[in-house]
């Protein structure tokens, strides 16, 4: 969190939360929603897209400033006020690096470790990291299947075809502070938020 922050939450103790001001896509975009309306529902029933934010400063000052709260709600702590963030997806969306060493968020963040991992009914793949819960942006997932495999050597695409719907253990792969096998597990999509501790 910025010191300027900090400073203000001291001198501002008893600002309000707000809610449906910001939102953040499953492909790690943070969008703004200047009406307060992120988390009202349009008449074909999804939530609107809002303005993509796309000044370098800006999404830094809310990637440097972006935590979780008690009851697994994540927001954007702006100045002395919390702004209550939807997702669309996950609190992380989680990228390859550039050199395929390593896992990093959307904030920019390294990943240092993976606990477990969860493949939902359809086809999306979350881990639970030291940063938080993540979802692995799409455009990566295959790379990512191509890089993990079991302890014993197995690609991860061959054990998943190979087991059906048991555990898999996954070899440290992608985290440098990783050491120890992380579990894969299945879910249905619709349970993924009370797994992982977050709320959307």
């Amino acid at each position: 969190m910025d010191d300027l922050v900090r400073a203000a939450m001291a001198r501002w103790p008893n600002v309000p939360d707000v809610f449906g001001w910001l939102s953040l896509t499953r492909n790690g975009q943070w969008r703004l929603h200047p009406t307060g309306n992120a988390l009202a529902l349009n008449d074909s029933g999804q939530y609107p897209e809002g303005e993509s934010i796309s000044n370098p400063q800006i999404t830094g000052f809310i990637s440097r400033n972006y935590m979780a709260d008690d009851a697994g709600r994540w927001y954007f702590q702006n100045g002395p006020q919390k702004v209550y963030v939807r997702l669309d997806a996950a609190p992380l969306i989680l990228r390859i690096n550039d050199n395929t060493t390593g896992l990093q968020a959307h904030t920019g963040a390294v990943i240092d470790s993976v606990n477990a991992w969860w493949l939902d009914d359809e086809g999306h793949l979350y881990a639970q990291t030291n940063l938080g819960p993540g979802l692995i942006a799409g455009r990566d997932l295959p790379a990512l299947l191509d890089t993990l495999h079991t302890p014993d050597g197995q690609p991860l695409a061959d054990a998943l075809d190979a087991v059906g719907t048991n555990a898999i253990v996954v070899a440290p792969a992608l985290a440098p502070a990783q050491t120890h096998p992380a579990t894969l597990h299945f879910c249905a999509a619709s349970h993924i938020e009370t797994l992982l501790g977050f709320v959307r």
